[in-house]
C-alpha cells in the first residue's frame, strides 16, 4: 500500500508543477506524453527487480507516477482546447475510463500474479502498457497546433484567492480525505463477512463499474447546471449511501450495493470539476482553465495523502467492535463515520452559494 499511496498522492500533487512547465514550454506538451509513458514502463519494468519496499516506492510509487504526470497532463489541457459546450461530459468520459480500467486490471492483475508471480506480472503489465498505449499518442494533440513564434503568456494566479475557488477547493479537500477510504478497506471488511478474497475484491470492481456510469451522468448534468448543485447531488449520494447502507451491512449484498452507491455518486465527484473550472473563471477572466484543474487535484492529493495516517489511526484497535450496532460495531464504525462526515461537508459549498461567497 505504500507505493500505492505514493503513486496517487504525487500524480495529484505534483500536477501544478507539471502543468506550469507545460504551459511555459508548450512546444513540449506532445512530447510530454510519449516520454511520460516511457517513463511509466520503465519504473514497472524496473519494479519487477525490486528486492525490498524501498524499491517499490522509488519505482512505483516516485518514477512511476512523475512519468504519469507527464503523460496525462497534456490529455488534460487539450480536452479543455477541444471541447466548449460539453466540456463537463468530455471531462466525465475521461474520468469513466479511470473507473473502467478499475474494474478489468484487478481480474487480470489477480489472474497473472496467481499464474507468474509479481515479477513476470510487472514485467508483461510494462510492455502492455506500451503496446496498447503507444499508438494511441498520435491522436493526442492540440487543437491548435504550437508554432515556433508562439510566446507563452503569463499565466493570473490569483483566481487563488477569490472566494469561489476557496470554498470549493476547500469543500474538495474535506471530500478527498475520506472518499478514498472504502476503496482501501471494503475488502478486509467484506472478509469480517465471511467473503473470500474474490468476493472482497468484488466490493472495488462493483465501485469502479458505479463510477464509470456516474462520472459520464455528473459530466453531462454539470455542462447544464449550477456546480453546487451537482456537488450537491454527490454528496446526498454518498453520505446515505455511507451512513444507512454501509453502516448498516451485515451481509454482502448490502455492502455490495453500498459498492455501487458509493460508486455512483461519490466516485463521480471529479465530473464536477468543470463547473468548478467554469465558475472560477467567471470570477477571472484571465485564468487558465487547466491550471484551476491542477491547483483542484493538487487539493484532492492532500486529502490523499492525510487519509492514509488517519484512516489508520481510526481504525487502531478497531474502536466500537461490540459496543455499537451493525457495522459500526465492526471495529470500522469510526471509519465509517469519518467517511459520512467528509462526504457530508464536502457539499458545504451549497450553503455558500446561499450566503452569496459564490
Amino acid at each position: 500500500m505504500s507505493s500505492l499511496t505514493a503513486d496517487q498522492g504525487i500524480m495529484y500533487l505534483d500536477l501544478p508543477i507539471v502543468f506550469g512547465l507545460l504551459r511555459r514550454w508548450p512546444q513540449y506538451q506532445r512530447l510530454s506524453t510519449t516520454g511520460g509513458l516511457i517513463t511509466m514502463c520503465l519504473a514497472l519494468g524496473l519494479s519487477s527487480f525490486a528486492t525490498n519496499t524501498t524499491h517499490l516506492i522509488i519505482t512505483q510509487g516516485v518514477v512511476y507516477a512523475i512519468g504519469g504526470s507527464f503523460a496525462y497532463s497534456p490529455c488534460i489541457m487539450f480536452i479543455d482546447e477541444w471541447f466548449n459546450k460539453r466540456k463537463g461530459l468530455a471531462y466525465g468520459i475521461m474520468w469513466a475510463g479511470t473507473g473502467l480500467a478499475g474494474v478489468v486490471l484487478p481480474l487480470v492483475m489477480e489472474w497473472l500474479l496467481n499464474t507468474y508471480g509479481f515479477r513476470t506480472t510487472l514485467r508483461v503489465w510494462s510492455i502492455s502498457l506500451f503496446l496498447l498505449t503507444g499508438p494511441l499518442l498520435y491522436f493526442v494533440k492540440p487543437r491548435i497546433p504550437d508554432t515556433p513564434a508562439h510566446s507563452p503568456q503569463a499565466k493570473d494566479f490569483a483566481f487563488i484567492w477569490t472566494s469561489t475557488f476557496g470554498i470549493l477547493q476547500a469543500c474538495n479537500v474535506i471530500e478527498a480525505l475520506g472518499f478514498f477510504l472504502p476503496t482501501i478497506y471494503l475488502p478486509s471488511f467484506a472478509r469480517t463477512l465471511g467473503a473470500s478474497s474474490t468476493l472482497g475484491a468484488l466490493t472495488v470492481i462493483l465501485f469502479n463499474v458505479a463510477s464509470v456510469f456516474g462520472c459520464v451522468l455528473m459530466g453531462a448534468v454539470v455542462d447544464k447546471w449550477h456546480v453546487t448543485n451537482c456537488i450537491l447531488i454527490s454528496t446526498v449520494g454518498s453520505t446515505i449511501g455511507v451512513f444507512i447502507v454501509w453502516g448498516f451491512s451485515v451481509s454482502l449484498p448490502p455492502l455490495y450495493i453500498f459498492s455501487l452507491i458509493y460508486g455512483l455518486f461519490a466516485g463521480s465527484f471529479t465530473s464536477t470539476w468543470p463547473g468548478i473550472m467554469r465558475d472560477v473563471k467567471k470570477k477571472r477572466d484571465n485564468a487558465d482553465p487547466s491550471m484551476i484543474f491542477a491547483c483542484l487535484a493538487a487539493g484532492r492529493g492532500v486529502g490523499n495523502v492525510a487519509s492514509g495516517p488517519l484512516s489508520e489511526a481510526l481504525i487502531h484497535g478497531f474502536p466500537w467492535r461490540g459496543s455499537a450496532g451493525f457495522a459500526y460495531g465492526s471495529g470500522y464504525g469510526a471509519l465509517i463515520v469519518f467517511t459520512g462526515l467528509t462526504a457530508f461537508f464536502g457539499g458545504s459549498s451549497i450553503l455558500g452559494r446561499r450566503v452569496g461567497w459564490l
